[in-house]
């Protein structure tokens, strides 16, 4: 990859994330940020894609407001999430198979849950809940954890291989 190229789109790749990330907003559960970021750091590994998934992490505060327990998942979780996605897309050879498909989707469901998971333990610990109120945290949580997971299903089976084959 030219120079021009890894300056160019790893600004072009936060700021699609960002505006993915508010036109869905509004629904909860409902996101087009994993496929987005799983596929580009599929396809151009860890270095590219921790650039985007902290520039991401923190531009996305001026929209939504800098809240520490957020910040922090964020920086947390995308970074672990570039690394396993881009060691997998570097055990791939950065190509596209069934197979392969099939093992990005399953890793992109369970992390989708362990997002849920990783708040649930984050918030409740820098906020300082009460054992009832983090039960009830986690409960709640539920609610939008679900149809994420459905949705990251659904985004990874059916935009992952054309994404993969646009970014070529």
């Amino acid at each position: 990859m030219n120079s021009a190229k890894k300056i160019i789109l790893p600004g072009v790749f936060t700021a699609l994330l960002i505006g993915g990330q508010l036109a869905l907003s509004g629904i909860s559960g409902i996101e087009i940020v994993t496929v987005l970021l799983l596929t580009f750091v599929y396809k151009y590994g860890i270095g590219q894609g921790l650039l985007v998934a902290n520039s991401f992490s923190l531009l996305r505060c001026f929209i939504f407001g800098f809240m520490p327990n957020v910040l922090i998942l964020y920086l947390v979780y995308y970074n672990v999430f570039v690394l396993i996605f881009g060691f997998i897309g570097q055990i791939f050879k950065h190509q596209y198979s069934v197979k392969k498909h099939i093992i990005v989707v399953l890793v992109a469901v369970i992390m989708t849950a362990l997002f849920t998971i990783t708040d649930n333990l984050l918030t409740p610990l820098i906020y300082g809940f009460t054992q009832k109120a983090m039960q009830a945290y986690f409960v709640a949580s539920l609610y939008t954890m679900i149809p994420q997971i459905i949705c990251t299903f659904a985004t990874v089976v059916a935009l992952f291989p054309i994404l993969l084959k646009a970014l070529k």
